[in-house]
């Protein structure tokens, strides 16, 4: 078993710090058991269980550092980490930007465990993999699916007397259907803590009925569209975009967040109905409340009425600009609204429904400009009703132009660990299409 508890944690790393002669030294400590299972073609391919542990040693003296990993933890095994960590340091070039270790914090307690999903049996995953099979075969469907759960735990302990601790648990549940002509297909994901919230007859239900719907898509005109983003379609674009929420690379001229010799805080750039912040402790998407540096994570707000709130800033570069350390958030959520999906369709004359956005590649880092496809399932809207599926589009759109051009904001969604609302979106940018299903 590669979960250790809180205490059991501290001792194995206390035992590893007392043999530390360096001048500062921190111990991270981690472990997990991971269960699978695989499905193409209507059959199960591929099921397994994963359990891995591991105690890396960061060692310091001075500025020179040097760092060694191992996955066994006996005392000989726990000597000889520490000892290579500090034989790599001496070797080491000096780090002009080393910090020395935090000292003790105080975190909220996490919420980000379920014993639910941290009990999951092999007879549940296959439970899911059958509930996704059967209806496909019925419908003349053929689905391919992974249902990936796991239970975790990570620790950190250091020689200025930091201990941090978090277990957490997680689901993630990814299926495509694919119409057996080869015209139609339909994808849905669902990621869960608690794996109680996670309806696999629905998901599954959602990506046949989209792979039934996209069959013998039409091509129409690339060009600027009214789109109905669903989160799957929206969330790479905004994570993208909380990347340059650094306040390093906006202050040093690197990235969108840049202006003039500072950077975008206070400044409005998008519309005023958008407000992003993290939480670790949102109930639907909760994560551990410190950082991998030992910060303490808290609720903060990062675009509050359009207006950039906050940036994230390193220990080093806030000691260099007098500003106290921000850690980059580890969830992102945007407000949403009331509208559903089917509500959003119908107040559209003319648009396009999006289900997802793949192979994303950035063309302008200053402008935040991306391209990249859709996929499994777009769908052509007028008059307040789908019509007909429409070929994929390759697109070039900027999530900060995406952000100015909102309509509507409808109902939030967990994807990928994130709260992201449906959105409708006018002018989003399809400049060919693609031939791909």
């Amino acid at each position: 078993m590669a979960i250790y508890t809180k205490e059991e944690a501290k001792q194995i790393m206390e035992k590893a710090l007392s043999f530390s002669t360096a001048d500062a030294c921190v111990i991270n400590m981690s472990g997990s058991e991971r269960g699978n299972i695989r499905y193409a073609r209507n059959t199960v391919s591929t099921s397994g269980h994963r359990s891995n542990q591991s105690l890396a040693v960061e060692a310091s003296f001075g500025k020179q550092s040097g760092s060694a990993t191992v996955d066994e933890f006996d005392d000989e095994s726990l000597r000889n980490v520490v000892k290579r960590a500090e034989e790599l340091a001496k070797l080491s070039p000096e780090n002009p930007e080393f910090m020395s270790p935090l000292g003790p914090q105080t975190y909220d307690e996490s919420i980000s465990y379920v014993e639910a999903t941290a009990n999951i049996k092999p007879e549940f995953r296959a439970e899911v993999a059958a509930k996704s099979i059967n209806p496909a075969s019925q419908k003349e469907v053929t689905a391919a699916g992974f249902l990936d759960d796991s239970y975790s735990f990570s620790a950190m302990l250091n020689s200025n007397g930091l201990f941090a601790y978090n277990q957490s648990t997680d689901i993630d549940f990814t299926v495509t259907m694919r119409s057996n002509d080869g015209t139609g297909s339909g994808w849905v994901k669902r990621d869960f803590n608690d794996v109680t919230k996670f309806d696999p007859e629905e998901a599954a239900n959602v990506a046949i009925d989209k792979a039934v719907m996209s069959r013998e898509a039409r091509a129409i005109e690339p060009g600027k569209y009214t789109v109905i983003l669903e989160p799957a379609a929206s969330v790479d674009l905004l994570r993208n975009m909380s990347r340059s929420f650094n306040a390093r690379t906006a202050d040093e001229g690197r990235s969108f967040m840049s202006k003039g010799d500072g950077n975008k805080i206070g400044q409005k750039i998008v519309d005023e109905r958008v407000n992003v912040w993290s939480d670790p402790l949102h109930p639907e998407v909760p994560t551990s409340t410190w950082s991998g540096d030992g910060l303490p994570l808290k609720k903060m707000d990062w675009i509050k009425n359009g207006v950039v709130e906050n940036l994230a800033y390193s220990r080093y570069w806030a000691s260099q600009q007098g500003k106290d350390p921000v850690p980059f958030p580890s969830n992102f959520i945007m407000q949403g609204g009331d509208a559903t999906r089917e509500e959003l369709i119908k107040s559209t004359k003319r648009g396009i429904l999006v289900t997802r956005l793949w192979y994303i590649r950035s063309v302008d880092p200053q402008t935040l400009l991306y391209t990249g496809l859709t996929r499994d399932g777009t769908f052509y809207i007028e008059n307040g009703e789908i019509r007909y599926p429409v070929k994929n589009f390759r697109f070039n759109e900027s999530p900060i132009i995406m952000l100015n051009n909102l309509e509507t904001l409808g109902e939030q969604v967990r994807i990928n660990g994130n709260l992201i609302p449906y959105m409708k979106v006018r002018d989003f940018t399809f400049t060919s299409l693609s031939d791909a299903v």
